[in-house]
């Protein structure tokens, strides 16, 4: 074996790049049609593969659900909470985490498709019957108490201005961004969703481009 490569990235197996293919139209069919409207066979055609052959990577269609979700989020955790991905990794400052959520909203208005996939699944998950309920309930849950954590460490960092129950917040921005995301699927050319959540966290006084500001003032 070269140096080169021994020392340069893995070549993904042809597994792995088939799971990732079957991913890619299971995320793309559930985004345009639902999860109930989507069939494994129909998920297979759009994959180029057949219906036993996706079988052999996944065994049924809640459990290739729940992978296309988890599959999003650890990008996105990738990002602003290292530490849930990877457990153990330093995480960066909270400022910058703040910016890196910020920067979320952005990205997602460059994926209408993933965007509108989450909030059709999420609304269907409020049925308790539903596979992704769970997920959902344990991811917002996960969510609440890691912006929980990241708002109260960036009121340290600006003192008494920045006051306020973390944890109300927390939900507030969480709401925010999905609320905004459902109305710009409707209307994109007419909600700015990142200038939006910029403006509503400088109310707050979380400032993602400085230091922490007094609450009700917009920048």
């Amino acid at each position: 074996m070269s140096q080169r490569s021994a020392s340069g990235p893995r070549r993904p197996s042809k597994g792995e790049r088939t799971r990732a293919r079957i991913l890619d139209s299971a995320a793309e069919l559930f985004s345009r049609c639902g999860f109930n409207a989507v069939s494994l066979r129909d998920i297979a055609a759009h994959a180029g593969l057949t219906h036993p052959g996706l079988l052999h990577h996944f065994s049924g269609k809640e459990s290739l659900l729940i992978e296309v979700l988890e599959r999003r989020d650890r990008i996105d955790a990738q990002s602003v909470f290292p530490g849930i991905a990877h457990p153990g990794t330093p995480e960066p400052g909270p400022r910058e985490r703040l910016r890196r959520l910020v920067g979320l909203v952005a990205r997602n208005s460059a994926t209408p498709g993933l965007v509108a996939l989450y909030t059709k699944l999420s609304a269907e998950a409020t049925d308790p019957g539903h596979p992704a309920h769970r997920y959902f309930k344990e991811r917002y849950r996960i969510l609440r108490e890691e912006v929980t954590v990241l708002v109260a460490a960036l009121q340290a960092e600006g003192g008494p201005a920045a006051g306020g129950d973390p944890a109300v917040m927390a939900a507030q921005v969480l709401a925010l961004m999905d609320g905004l995301q459902t109305q710009w699927l409707l209307e994109p050319e007419a909600v700015a969703m990142e200038e939006l959540v910029r403006d509503f966290l400088r109310r707050l006084g979380l400032d993602p481009d400085g230091g922490a500001g007094k609450p009700g003032v917009s920048g």
